[in-house]
């Protein structure tokens, strides 16, 4: 090892950029060359994006400027799209040349898991990225723009959300919500506008509690939302969906949040994956790894009945802080901690005013769970940026 160590953290989504502010805050100058690596010259706040894909919030409210949250002197941020890890070798291979390292940490994010569906790959849209997001916004105004011009192409008016997790949920709240504006920017009949929500699981939000999973329901179908539950996509095509039923929707607009897998590189590298995450030890470890780091959506971290977590923000946020302490220990020669999730709750939002959730043992929803959103939404931006990035961002 170099007299200095080297650490490459991979990502800078909610796992690595947090944990490229710990190490700032907890190294020492020169005790450590830390190196960040992102495609973007920007962090963006996953959990914000439905907002934005359905237009009811600027894309730029959901993104910060990465070299705004660290301190230069300490991170080396290198804008760059990582190619190929090569743990054997300890080097990540990027567009614009290599990285080697002592310690690694993978925080790469997901990628859509299709789960083998035809034509989800090629057909339907992901709310994955800024980017992805914008290009929602703007398809969806296009189709009311479009319908102006084809009255009888009603599919151009017909918005099919496969997937009723957090994501589907979030944002077909948003899109009802946003549906009234754009009738009346557009001169559009608003009874002719429908939002599927198709679930294959026999119940939305899966594992939330039974009682506000009914009266998100209730509150979205009051919306103008259209369930479909216990119903699966069979094949997405040019035209729509065709449902396991025989149904078939037909659809301009079709837009997948039914699940994430790993990342296809760690696959690639030789870790051992399940639906392309590495079961990381109590440490956050590769196994077989002890200098590499995986966090959020690479991840598998099991629940004490056996179960893996699902891939949150909240997740990553506490793999960050012990992986950034382990970061330290190792370099220094002292303990590594267990990493050990603690749940802080979970709200989910169904647009405008309206929420539901669980904050330790207590169910809230409608505008108190709404609120509540909006404090975890401050919470995180003022642990990336403190006071100044709340200022900046914080909406109320």
């Amino acid at each position: 090892m170099s007299r200095i160590p080297r650490i490459v953290i991979l990502g800078a989504g909610y796992g690595g950029i947090v944990t490229a502010i710990r190490l700032q805050k907890e190294l020492n100058y020169n005790e450590a060359d830390v190196t960040l690596v992102n495609k973007h010259d920007y962090h963006y706040i996953t959990t914000h994006l439905h907002m934005p894909a359905a237009g009811t919030d600027n894309p730029e409210n959901a993104r910060v400027n990465i070299l705004k949250l660290i301190d230069e002197f300490k991170i080396d941020f290198v804008k760059s799209t990582v190619v190929q890890i090569r743990p054997q070798e300890k080097k990540v291979i990027l567009e614009e040349g290599t990285l080697s390292y002592d310690y690694l940490v993978i925080g790469l994010g997901g990628e859509p898991e299709t789960f083998g569906i035809p034509g989800l790959k090629e057909y339907a849209m992901n709310i994955r990225s800024i980017n992805s997001v914008r290009f929602i916004r703007e398809h969806v105004e296009y189709q009311f723009a479009k319908f102006k011009r084809e009255p009888s192409r009603t599919d151009y008016l017909t918005f099919v959300v496969g997937g009723a997790g957090f994501t589907g949920i979030e944002f077909v709240g948003e899109l009802a919500d946003r549906i009234p504006d754009l009738c009346k920017e557009f001169d559009v009949d608003p009874s002719l506008v429908k939002i599927y929500n198709i679930e294959a699981a026999p119940t939305a939000l899966p594992g939330f509690d039974p009682e506000l999973v009914e009266y998100a329901m209730n509150v979205l179908k009051n919306k103008g939302v259209t369930f479909k539950i216990a119903t699966a996509i069979k094949e997405c095509t040019p035209d729509g969906v065709v449902l396991a039923t025989g149904e078939e929707i037909k659809s301009a607009t079709v837009i997948w949040t039914g699940g994430i897998r790993g990342n296809h590189m760690l696959d690639e590298a030789g870790f051992e994956t399940m639906r392309g995450r590495i079961k990381v030890d109590d440490t956050l470890h590769a196994p077989g790894h002890d200098n590499v780091y995986v966090l959020g959506d690479c991840s598998i971290v099991m629940s004490p009945e056996g179960r893996p977590y699902p891939p949150t923000a909240q997740i990553s946020m506490q793999q960050a802080d012990v992986c950034a302490h382990n970061l330290v220990a190792q370099i220094r020669g002292s303990e590594l901690k267990k990493f050990e999730y603690k749940p802080k709750g979970t709200v989910a939002s169904l647009g405008r005013g309206e929420a539901i959730g669980i904050v330790g043992s207590k169910k809230i929803k409608g505008g108190t769970a709404a609120v509540m959103k909006k404090l975890i939404d401050l919470r995180y931006l003022y642990i990336i940026g403190g006071i100044p990035l709340v200022l900046k961002k914080g909406r109320f």
